[in-house]
């Protein structure tokens, strides 16, 4: 998977053929179920989960990124929340550019979850690959998705893709698909935050 060139269409943004799209997708919502399912900072403030109702349709407008016939999380969101609270030490251990401590994340996830491959297909979209896990294992269908995504990364050149905002009071979490890989924020907003930080500094200098 090549995050630096996908460009959502199932096609690099140089016409290279990109043969798992979708597993692409997974990986690039992931910090996005992460950033609204945990606690922490967010833009220098304070973040804490959001009551149930808000929490549902903030974790449904992420998921339909990936799948667009993805139904309102809705009566799953403790198992929603776990997931988030399983990703993050991922990601985490990624930012530190601890590798063995990664691949020991993903593989408890992979453990965790116990990913099946196989296709699916939702009225008149094409056949895809699917990663869910048995039911007792994956009962909302998405953690074998963002497990055997993650650890794709994890097993490739693109770990230092994975991180956690570098802004100050911020620990919301990215995976940079930008083409030179030299992403360091969650958001343009914490970019912003520093950049303004440094120029007060400056000036006062």
């Amino acid at each position: 998977m090549k995050f630096d060139r996908y460009d959502g269409r199932g096609e690099g943004v140089t016409g290279q053929v990109e043969f798992a799209s979708h597993l692409n997708d997974v990986v690039r919502i992931s910090s996005g179920v992460v950033n609204v399912a945990t606690p922490g900072e967010r833009q220098g403030r304070p973040y804490a989960v959001p009551p149930p109702e808000q929490l549902s349709a903030e974790l449904h407008a992420v998921l339909l990124q990936a799948d667009r016939t993805a139904p309102a999380p809705d009566g799953e969101l403790a198992h929603f929340v776990e997931l988030a609270e399983g990703l993050r030490p991922l990601f985490e251990a990624a930012d530190r550019g601890d590798v063995d401590a990664t691949a020991a994340q993903a593989n408890a996830l992979l453990e965790r979850y116990r990913p099946t491959p196989h296709l699916e297909k939702h009225g008149d979209e094409p056949w895809h690959l699917h990663f869910h896990g048995p039911a007792d294992a994956d009962p909302i269908e998405w953690g074998g998705a963002f497990a055997t995504g993650l650890a794709s990364v994890v097993g490739s050149e693109y770990l230092d893709r994975l991180g956690v905002c570098a802004a100050p009071a911020c620990d919301r979490v990215f995976v940079d698909v930008s083409r030179n890989g030299n992403r360091r924020f969650c958001s343009e907003a914490c970019q912003n935050r520093v950049k303004a930080a440094a120029h007060r500094a400056r000036q006062r200098a």
